[in-house]
């Protein structure tokens, strides 16, 4: 199952936090303190560019195109079930006749 672009910005956020505070425990050890300090950097921009991604509204990014389409499409039904309403009342009305073939 995948995550959410929102989820994994989530997910990155903490672990850049979790990085940097870390990297205050480790600053006796230099080579301990830049490892924390550079995850955390890897992290945050990471989270920084899924914050990118993730559209702002809350909707995908095709949602409103594909809203428009299937609204047109009602239209065009609800004006296509109109006219065959309208054809059945005229055939109803249509007196009916009889075909009958030559007598033989």
């Amino acid at each position: 199952m995948a995550l959410k672009p929102a989820v994994w910005q989530g997910i990155a956020l903490g672990l850049a936090v979790i990085n940097l505070v870390a990297a205050g425990f480790a600053a006796g050890e230099p080579r301990h303190l830049a490892t924390h300090i550079v995850l955390g950097a890897g992290f945050g921009g990471w989270a920084w560019w899924l914050r990118g991604r993730t559209p702002a509204s809350g909707q995908q990014p095709g949602l409103d195109a594909l809203q428009a389409e299937v609204s047109s499409l009602r239209r065009e039904l609800t004006e296509t079930q109109e006219r065959l309403d309208f054809t059945e009342r005229m055939l109803a009305q249509r007196p009916q006749q009889r075909q009958v073939g030559p007598e033989r």
